[in-house]
């Protein structure tokens, strides 16, 4: 058990979790595609959490908190904000467990996504779309309710979780040179880490990130957290601002941070889903784009790559096809 909230979690925590999630949570595929491999220069190992219930990754951390909470602190419900995948996980989790869940969402978030969250019965709290409007207003549900907070990505629990992901990985595939995931406020990212260094100390860890949300590039360049800018990207799901608890984790796994451009996103996005007809998400596939991005750091490896998430708005498709088309 995580004894605080701010504590760091470690790699016993990711075991923990992964034995609490077992009778709830997917043991997602690992997929391959001699098509992609030929794209990249490598072979590539594809981790499809985009089969994960509700589709993303997010359930496993979410569902870790949930159950890692003792009677008394359980009914009272819990609380978050989200943009969609980590409060339909976290309302699925409390549904299972029969408690309450409360969701801070804010504008423009992606509709298929919320409609997930209250399909799984949470009570859905509207805000405006910053990280600041997104914390006070869930710092106000939390005392209305007396619900435990479960943070999208800095809650340690949800580190854990998050990193069972990676643990089935490597489990299935030990020979791994290298990981790519995606990079937003840093939950999966950080959990990659921990079973990382347990399991394959000498692969390396890649952070696919935006560039249109490159807070985390800036702060490993400066060595210290810089969250001064507004995202701009089609990757909604990697909006948020990078964790200082996870921050810390990426640094002692000596992480290496890939921007991409939206363009090469969408490209990723389109080949994924006519090369494999796997639904992914911009936030999935911008784990793809970045090796394709960037072969010469892959070339000839064996690589793994956590597919996150498939909750694609339908209405959008169009037009986001249309993007990699031009």
């Amino acid at each position: 058990m995580i004894n605080t909230a701010h504590a760091l979690p470690d790699f016993s925590n990711v075991l923990d979790a992964a034995a609490r999630i077992a009778p709830h949570a997917h043991a997602t595929p690992v997929l391959r595609s001699r098509a992609l491999d030929a794209e990249a220069g490598a072979a590539l190992h594809f981790k499809a959490e985009h089969l994960q219930r509700i589709g993303a990754f997010k359930f496993r951390g979410a569902c870790n908190a949930v159950f890692a909470l003792d009677e008394a602190t359980a009914m009272l419900g819990v609380v978050t904000h989200s943009s969609g995948n980590h409060g339909a996980a976290l309302a699925l989790a409390a549904r299972l467990r029969g408690i309450p869940c409360h969701v801070v969402v804010p504008d423009g978030a992606v509709r298929a996504k919320l409609a997930a969250i209250e399909h799984y019965g949470a009570v859905l709290h509207p805000c405006t779309a910053t990280i600041a409007a997104r914390e006070a207003a869930c710092a106000r549900v939390q005392a209305d309710t007396g619900g435990t907070v479960v943070h999208p990505y800095t809650d340690p629990q949800v580190i854990a979780g998050q990193g069972t992901a990676t643990l089935e990985l490597l489990t299935a595939q030990p020979d791994l040179d290298a990981l790519v995931v995606p990079l937003g406020g840093g939950g999966l990212a950080a959990g990659t880490a921990l079973a990382m260094r347990a399991l394959a100390p000498d692969c390396m860890l890649f952070l696919a990130e935006p560039e249109g949300a490159a807070d985390g590039a800036r702060s490993f360049a400066r060595g210290a957290l810089d969250h001064d800018f507004v995202p701009d990207t089609v990757c909604d799901g990697l909006r948020g601002t990078l964790g200082a608890i996870n921050f810390d984790l990426l640094r002692a796994a000596q992480a290496r941070v890939l921007t991409v451009d939206d363009a090469r996103t969408v490209a990723a996005l389109r080949l994924l889903w006519t090369r494999t007809k796997q639904l992914v998400e911009p936030s999935s596939a911008i784990a793809l784009a970045a090796v394709l991005a960037h072969r010469e750091l892959f070339a000839g490896r064996r690589v793994g790559i956590v597919l996150s998430g498939g909750n694609v708005d339908l209405d959008a498709l169009a037009p986001l096809l249309a993007r990699a088309a031009g």
